[in-house]
């Protein structure tokens, strides 16, 4: 079996990628021309150059039989909604489209408990859950639930696409890294003196990449799964990086009000008086909601293992400890 990945440098694509040739495919990733491929060095993969709004991608998957379409622009940057539209929502049309014309047979989308939006008061939600999209926080959202429609509407074109929403991984290879393994290498340069009084599901993401596969296997066409685990305030994340570590977790929450005000001025005023911002407003506003889900869905369905989360950490802490290390 021959498969077509898309976002195979990223953290979630290159912990897929890796699975995939353990479980003995043979493997095509398109990567970008100026991509980072620090996450694919060693590995027995076919890479080839492109955009996912090329329009010769179907000849780029010619001879595969499935495709995982991981790749996706992320950014809580509110000057990056054309970008995050063209790159999520753009893109992800062109490529199903080219996967049609290409004959292949089954296709994985990646979308992101981002496009469901989140529960009242903290409650976990399942896949029967929907934000209206106006409620949903920043153009990254909107833009992966305006994708995730393309998917549906070529499920009703006829094409044979499951849907796979992972909530928040955790481990090795977060090259960029994501906001929360950004979370995590503050914290161990001791760079965070206050925390904000908010939630996450956390997976690992080796689980995330199995949650790919078993989709794959035994996803039911058109429907969406969730690929999480364990549901923590950040107070109780925090708690556990400190036993990890042995790194003192800060005491005390900081009003809401506080970053808000410096992320506003920071991306209205300063940004356009040429200084870069370095909070994101959407992503300040994100906080004010936990972040819940309820996976047991993909768990019954599906198999989805649901890893030891202090493992996890554990693993992100270490790759991110030798990668500082190795910076210096």
């Amino acid at each position: 079996m021959r498969a077509f990945v898309t976002g195979g440098t990223g953290f979630v694509g290159a912990n897929l990628v890796r699975l995939l040739l353990q479980q003995g495919y043979e493997v095509r990733t398109l990567v970008r021309v100026d991509s980072c491929l620090d996450n694919l060095q060693s590995l027995d993969v076919e890479i080839v150059r492109g955009d996912l709004n090329d329009r010769n991608l179907s000849q780029q998957m010619s001879g595969c039989q499935v495709l995982f379409h991981v790749a996706a622009q992320y950014s809580l940057w509110q000057t990056d909604k054309e970008i995050l539209y063209r790159s999520n929502v753009l893109g992800t049309r062109n490529i199903l489209s080219c996967a049609r014309q290409a004959g292949i047979e089954r296709i994985v989308y990646t979308s992101s408990v981002a496009a469901i939006g989140v529960g009242k008061d903290g409650i976990a939600v399942d896949e029967t859950y929907q934000s209206p999209v106006e409620k949903l926080v920043g153009d990254y959202k909107k833009s992966k639930y305006y994708a995730e429609l393309e998917a549906v509407k070529a499920v009703r074109q006829g094409q044979d696409i499951v849907i796979v929403n992972p909530s928040t991984p955790i481990g090795a290879l977060d090259l960029k890294p994501t906001p929360t393994g950004e979370i995590i290498v503050r914290f161990l340069r001791r760079q965070m003196p206050f925390y904000v009084d908010t939630g996450l599901n956390l997976i690992d993401v080796k689980d995330v990449a199995w949650g790919h596969i078993l989709a794959l296997e035994k996803g039911r066409t058109g429907d969406r799964y969730i690929l999480g685990h364990q549901n923590l305030t950040f107070k109780h994340l925090l708690a556990k990086l400190s036993t990890i570590t042995d790194i003192a977790a800060p005491r005390h929450t900081i009003p809401y009000w506080i970053p808000y005000t410096v992320a506003w001025l920071e991306e209205k005023i300063w940004a356009k008086l040429g200084k870069k911002p370095t909070i994101a407003l959407d992503g300040v506003k994100m906080s004010q909601q936990k972040m819940f889900y309820d996976s047991t869905k993909a768990v019954t369905e599906l198999g989805l293992p649901q890893s030891d989360i202090d493992l996890a950490l554990t693993d992100a802490v270490q790759w991110f400890t030798e990668r500082m290390r190795d910076k210096g």
